[in-house]
């Protein structure tokens, strides 16, 4: 949020004025910790997870960290990866460096997630996924994930998530039009509700919403999208 998004604080005040109880980070606009934790007391609002890059994590580990605990928020996402991680020995190689780093933050009370995008469904020069080598090669004690781009990658969401139930600890609703673009959760074409109940039965607990490019101004966009929720869709 912030940036193209107008001011961060009014943001957020919007966001909970539309309805929503939670959000999470990808960035805090330069904010300390302190002044974060008074935005969200008087927005209402709750940190349920922050996108903190890898680089990030290399320069600053502890940083992230604390900073997370500072503004009550348990979960800290992995947003991808380079191009030089996305081969096997890549993989094997992050796969140690996130199962210490996940180590490290369980001791912490902080969960450790990895955020997928559409690269991840697609083989290697062996013919395996790279999402497969990398659940494959964390533990899953450790290494949590969130997912959201199966249905671009032409990979059913639905069956992932019964495959690797227990490892996926958030869930981005997001929906595509037939020509997949990016539109308001329920306004497209993907069987939202059956994924979310899958993902519940998975053993989700954590449901965000988003639109990478709304056609749309983006509060207009969060406020359809909040709306349909809870006018359309049952397993709310």
């Amino acid at each position: 949020m912030g940036g193209a998004f107008g001011d961060f604080k009014s943001v957020l005040y919007s966001v909970a004025e539309i309805g929503y109880t939670a959000i999470e980070f990808a960035g805090y606009s330069n904010l300390s910790s302190k002044d974060m934790v008074a935005l969200l007391t008087h927005t209402g609002l709750q940190a349920i997870g922050s996108h903190v890059s890898f680089a990030a994590l290399e320069k600053d580990f502890d940083r992230e960290i604390n900073y997370c605990l500072n503004i009550v928020s348990s979960l800290l996402v992995v947003p991808s990866i380079e191009e030089k991680w996305r081969t096997g020995e890549g993989m094997k190689r992050l796969s140690d460096i996130l199962n210490a780093y996940g180590r490290r933050a369980q001791e912490r009370g902080i969960i450790l997630a990895y955020h997928n995008h559409d690269f991840e469904f697609r083989p290697d020069a062996a013919g395996e996924l790279i999402i497969d080598k990398l659940l494959a090669g964390t533990d899953p004690a450790l290494m949590k994930r969130g997912l959201i781009w199966a249905v671009f990658a032409g990979i059913g969401p639905i069956g992932f998530m019964h495959k690797h139930r227990g490892r996926m600890v958030a869930l981005h609703l997001k929906d595509m039009t037939p020509d997949r673009t990016f539109t308001e959760v329920s306004d497209g074409i993907l069987d939202i509700a059956g994924c979310a109940k899958a993902a519940r039965a998975s053993g989700t607990g954590c449901f965000i919403v988003e639109n990478d490019s709304p056609s749309i101004p983006s509060l207009e966009s969060a406020r359809r999208s909040f709306e349909n929720i809870h006018r359309r869709l049952q397993w709310w």
